[in-house]
């Protein structure tokens, strides 16, 4: 048991702008964060990977994959 490795959960930190237990528009507003940081900062670049964490860690999967296709086809409805 002690050579076990430990695993390290973690999500989004608590965001005063989002206090109530639905945290839809939380995940919404962070995939839109991280979205507006690539363009700002470049693909390259590490500093938008806190915001790649949380949205991950918040969104269902089938939500990210609709935003992406939507993004791509330039049909998405938030502001990037």
């Amino acid at each position: 048991m002690a050579d076990e490795p430990q695993l390290l959960l973690e999500t989004a930190p608590a965001d005063f702008r989002f206090p109530t237990t639905n945290q839809t528009r939380h995940c919404f507003t962070r995939y839109i964060e991280f979205h507006r940081c690539l363009a700002a900062k470049g693909e390259e670049s590490n500093a938008c990977e806190r915001f790649a964490k949380y949205y991950r860690t918040l969104c269902p999967g089938e939500w990210v994959d609709r935003w992406n296709e939507q993004r791509e086809n330039g049909t998405f409805p938030g502001p990037l």
